[in-house]
């Protein structure tokens, strides 16, 4: 009886010594991140840096950026991630946004191949891509990046590789791959760094990522199935939300449209006139035709109207694939410096897109942003040689054809510019919706002093504030007011001689600066910062210069 105890303790200790083996051995290959398996000549030879199983990178030269290749971890098989991460960690009682302008603290806390949530449609979930994906092409997978935090940097990486169904079709696929990393000798920004990406890339297909991502499941064979189909396509993943703050990751809504096609198939590519910039594939060959980026653009911005533009008129299209998606940390601010500032590199890179692409478009875009006029673009000859070569169609065309909601104001305006008066100008003193309106010295940049003037009788600010009196009687001020279809937002321009008077076109009321005059400018112009003070209108009279304006604006065509 005690040799049969015996037995069934000896059996027990044996089965509950197998289950805990078991369990921390499948518990262990499944904290294992597989995309940081070294490549076996690797490990056998004990080098000193270790090679990821990952396409090409590019990142931009900086004192404080760091390679992509570490000391094995102490299991000689994989990466050694903590080391490299703890590499660029946050000083003790560092601000955790003060880098990146995200939380660096939440990022760093995170696993490389943490879970995330399928936010796919059921019908993509529920596809075989292994049997759509075979016989494609490779991909270079292009992730550029400038003093990037180290663990976004490697989740990225590990996101690309560990969820993708070519993977684990190919047993030889981790001893094939293997990563590059290039830097460029000054920093270059991401157009050019994306161009010296696409120079070292070998495979035929082009897949550009930003350093701050999160690959879903399935993400790469969806966009391949397109860009395969026809080398024209440039297609791109439908865009989830990685919190800036807690690094949650948050589905977007997949209904992009608004509404269906009659098959009701979620998974059918959308046709879209603008695509994000920094997520997106297509084929090298036909990259390098139309003309790659525009190298004169500088370090960021503008670059996805230019290529969105450029494929769409010569030739090309571009989509959303619903059944592809990868998460993306949005951040509030820039971590990084513009040389000549961010508003100077923005508005340079979309006057070039605007100026080679638009037409004689372009003018809604200088009458929305003024300012950009006075910031030079440089030369443009190069890009407006390779629209002829390539016969591309006009701007109109893509009105028309591609992006036919877009609200263009061509019949509305009549003028646009400064309002002036002596050496004064109509200015909103900063205010916005329900601010009074004043003169100021006419400075010649825009801004607060840009208007229109248009065929419906209206005197607008940006897009949506009207001048409009309070009331129609006698010394009412004039505020700035959402733009309707209200009788008291109707002005009419009075001819007379060198100037012209703005009367209401339903009294015998005029624009007056009077009181502005005797309240604000014989004083300092923060005496008005509450707003108390203001244009008014007063009964017409030829004789007051206070009612005397000149338009100096440029008539749109």
């Amino acid at each position: 009886m005690r040799r049969r105890k015996c037995k069934g303790l000896v059996l027990l200790s044996f089965l509950w010594a197998t289950g805990l083996f078991l369990y921390l051995y499948q518990r262990d290959d499944k904290d294992l991140n597989q995309a940081l398996r070294l490549k076996e000549e690797v490990i056998a030879g004990g080098s000193l840096s270790a090679s990821l199983p990952i396409s090409t990178s590019i990142r931009a030269s900086s004192s404080s950026s760091s390679s992509l290749f570490l000391p094995a971890s102490s299991s000689g098989m994989y990466f050694d991630q903590k080391s490299y991460i703890a590499g660029g960690s946050l000083r003790q009682g560092e601000d955790p946004y003060s880098r990146n302008k995200f939380n660096q603290a939440a990022s760093d806390k995170l696993p490389s191949n943490r879970d995330i949530p399928d936010t796919r449609a059921a019908l993509c979930r529920n596809k075989d891509w292994k049997e759509e994906v075979k016989g494609y092409s490779p991909t270079s997978i292009i992730i550029t990046f400038h003093n990037e935090a180290r663990s976004t940097l490697l989740r990225t990486i590990s996101s690309v590789l560990n969820r993708m169904i070519i993977r684990m079709m190919d047993k030889n696929w981790l001893k094939s791959t293997k990563s590059k990393s290039y830097e460029t000798k000054k920093r270059e920004g991401l157009m050019r760094s994306r161009v010296a990406g696409s120079n070292a890339a070998s495979s035929k297909i082009l897949t550009f990522l930003d350093s701050h991502c999160e690959c879903n499941k399935d993400w790469l064979e969806p966009m391949l199935e397109r860009v395969m189909e026809d080398p024209t396509r440039v297609v791109c993943p439908i865009i989830d939300v990685i919190s800036m703050d807690s690094f949650q990751y948050i589905g977007a809504s997949s209904d992009l449209r608004g509404g269906f096609d009659w098959n009701l198939d979620p998974t059918l590519s959308i046709k879209t006139p603008m695509i994000a910039g920094g997520l997106f594939m297509i084929d090298k060959a036909y990259f390098e035709k139309i003309g790659e980026y525009d190298s004169q653009m500088d370090i960021w911005g503008g670059e996805n109207l230019e290529i969105s533009f450029r494929v769409w008129q010569c030739g090309g299209s571009l989509e959303i694939i619903p059944c592809s998606r990868v998460g993306h940390v949005f951040r509030k601010q820039h971590p990084y410096t513009f040389p000549g500032g961010s508003g100077n590199v923005f508005a340079k890179n979309t006057r070039r897109a605007a100026e080679v692409w638009m037409d004689s478009y372009k003018q809604y875009y200088y009458n929305s942003v003024p300012l950009a006029k006075n910031v030079p673009f440089g030369n443009i000859d190069e890009r407006l040689k390779l629209r002829k070569q390539l016969e591309c169609k006009s701007f109109k065309w893509y009105l028309d054809n591609v992006y036919p909601d877009l609200k263009i104001p061509i019949d509305d305006i009549l003028h646009s510019g400064s309002i002036r008066q002596t050496r004064y100008c109509m200015d909103t003193l900063g205010h916005l919706s329900g601010g009074t309106v004043g003169i100021y010295s006419c400075h010649g940049t825009g801004g607060n002093q840009e208007w229109v003037f248009s065929k419906s009788n209206q005197i607008k600010h940006s897009a949506d504030l009207c001048l409009t009196p309070e009331s129609l009687n006698e010394g009412a001020k004039v505020r700035l007011k959402s733009c309707n279809k209200s009788m008291y937002q109707e002005w009419i321009p009075v001819r007379r001689n060198e100037y012209t008077q703005l009367k209401h076109k339903y009294r015998d009321l005029c624009l007056d600066s009077l009181d502005f005059k005797k309240l604000t400018l014989s004083r300092s112009r923060r005496n008005n910062a509450d707003g108390s003070n203001g244009l008014t209108i007063r009964s017409c009279s030829g004789e007051e210069r206070t009612q005397k304006w000149m338009f100096e604006s440029s008539k749109v065509e």
